[in-house]
């Protein structure tokens, strides 16, 4: 796949079929991810990949936690505040997602049904989990997992699998905690699923939108 194929065609995906990724596969992925840049090449991200029965019990100790109304804890602040801008794009992303699954706005099951899905990770079969330890300055630590996190993305989808970012992976480090090895000085960043994507998924088809350059754009030429 040409690089210019793989940007422009690599989209978040929320269903998946139920078939194990590979584990040479997923090394492959992650060793292309190292070749992220960084500040000073420095890689403060660490890596952790769940899957198995531990992802299991994971993904549903999360989704009981959605359901029993505890109140989200992640260990990096999530957006609360968005300018009318911004806001206007995540609403359409969400109205564009509701919409592939034909959930109503008055459907207040299936939208529920709908972030239980969420928080069960779309029944991804891999998580891949980014740490950084806390003595890092967080800011810059936080672009190098962007960028190490995008090349990983592409490189699933170069390789056929499909992912999606999900912070409904991280909004309970507490059971992450209890259920995986993840040391006291280390920072929960964010989670990316893997998999195989279900392609007749309308979910997984609907027209993506983005912005026109010249709304994020200032040329200086003099």
């Amino acid at each position: 796949m040409e690089l210019r194929e793989a940007i422009l065609s690599r989209r978040s995906i929320r269903k998946f079929l139920k078939q194990a990724v590979p584990e040479k596969l997923i090394k492959e992925i992650l060793t292309d991810s190292q070749w992220a840049p960084s500040w000073g090449n420095t890689q403060p991200w660490e890596i952790m990949v769940i899957a198995g029965p531990p992802l299991e019990e994971f993904k549903q100790k999360n989704k009981e936690a959605l359901f029993n109304g505890i109140k989200p804890k992640p260990e990096i602040q999530m957006p609360e505040v968005f300018t009318s801008q911004l806001k206007q794009r995540y609403v359409d992303v969400g109205k564009n997602v509701l919409q592939s699954l034909s959930i109503g706005r008055k459907d207040l099951d299936g939208r529920l049904n709908y972030y239980g899905d969420m928080f069960y990770l779309f029944d991804a079969p891999v998580m891949v989990l980014f740490l950084l330890d806390k003595n890092v300055l967080l800011e810059y630590a936080m672009l190098d997992v962007g960028l190490c996190l995008q090349t990983l993305l592409l490189s699933a989808h170069d390789k056929g699998l499909g992912a999606i970012v999900l912070a409904a992976s991280v909004n309970y480090p507490d059971i992450l905690r209890s259920l995986f090895p993840i040391d006291a000085n280390k920072t929960i960043v964010i989670g990316a699923v893997l998999g195989w994507p279900d392609r007749e998924a309308p979910v997984n088809g609907f027209e993506r939108q983005r912005a026109n350059l010249d709304e994020t754009l200032t040329w200086i030429k003099s």
